[in-house]
């Protein structure tokens, strides 16, 4: 029998479908099957940083491939989030943020160039660490009502640095509640704000834990406040907001891994299960533990439901500070 020319370009295509759809199948049920890919869009340095450096070897063992951590910074995380977002949905390119700053973002800036909470969502949450009020030892406090009589003593001169919107967010709550007079100096992260806090060039800074508690228990730095709902094991003498009657300290940062929202649910649920997995190795547990950050390892969907529940609390407290953004 003979086949038109119609015919046969018809039994082509659909033999090529056939083809693609066949290959997609095997190319998902063996992922991962290539290098995997965890960016880090915040500072060198930070706290983003070095939980995405300590997850990657354990993680690797686990999924049999590589895992690199690749930065892509830029405008508080929202370059390389919009980078994941427009990634190709197949579970090889992973967004380690933490809440506050993506959540914060997503309630803060009315315009962004992907939906924050469409284009993405959260695979995991891994851990949590409190945020905490720091400031250089060459000042001559040590609490957080010290802090605001002198900044009354000496105003327009005592500046704080912060890496993200989340700190600029809580800073700005401690200057409503208390009265502290003190100005923002903007940092492209943590990492080089911490360095300049450390050196002496800015006078305070909000910081996660995980990156500043070595340099507190070094004498570097002098801890005046943390957030959460109970002080840090490693740090007995620092109170919470809560403690010192502040509102709006009580959550901790958690950190968590991002897919593109197309990521088909069999390689988000591998991703999960691995990454649980990951958290649960010794060396992962002693080294949180160490940081003062404290595992999570929650499901899918208990990451998805903290995430639309952060993002509608943070849009209240922006409200009320009256933060503006373009």
């Amino acid at each position: 029998m003979r086949l038109s020319v119609r015919a046969f370009a018809m039994c082509r295509t659909f033999a090529s479908v056939c083809l693609l759809t066949a290959l997609g199948a095997q190319a998902q049920q063996g992922y991962p099957n290539r290098p995997v890919r965890i960016i880090n869009p915040l500072a060198p340095g930070g706290t983003t940083d070095i939980t995405a450096r300590t997850l990657a070897p354990q993680l690797s063992t686990l999924l049999g491939q590589p895992v690199v951590v690749e930065n892509r910074t830029g405008a508080g995380g929202v370059v390389g989030a919009e980078y994941v977002a427009k990634s190709a949905p197949d579970g090889y390119t992973l967004l380690l943020m933490s809440g506050d700053s993506y959540n914060t973002n997503a309630a803060l800036y009315p315009k962004l160039p992907f939906d924050a909470r469409k284009d993405l969502q959260p695979v995991a949450l891994l851990a949590a660490s409190p945020n905490m009020l720091s400031v250089h030892p060459s000042l001559p406090v040590k609490s957080v009502k010290e802090l605001v009589a002198l900044s009354k003593t000496r105003p327009k001169e005592l500046n704080y640095g912060v890496g993200g919107t989340a700190g600029l967010i809580r800073m700005e709550m401690l200057k409503l509640d208390t009265g502290l007079m003190i100005t923002n100096v903007p940092y492209k992260g943590s990492g080089p704000a911490l360095v300049d806090l450390m050196a002496g060039h800015i006078h305070a800074g909000f910081f996660n834990s995980v990156a500043t508690i070595p340099y507190v228990l070094s004498g570097r730095l002098r801890g005046l406040m943390i957030s959460g709902m109970k002080r840090s094991e490693r740090l007995p003498n620092v109170p919470t907001g809560r403690e010192l009657g502040l509102s709006g300290f009580d959550e901790n940062a958690a950190y968590m891994i991002m897919v593109p929202s197309a990521t088909p649910p069999d390689v988000i649920a591998r991703l999960n299960k691995e990454l649980v997995r990951a958290l649960q190795t010794p060396e992962l547990k002693s080294r949180f533990a160490a940081e003062g950050a404290e595992i999570i390892g929650s499901s899918h969907e208990e990451a998805v439901a903290r995430q639309n529940r952060e993002i509608e609390e943070w849009a209240a407290l922006i409200k009320r500070t009256g933060i503006r953004l373009n």
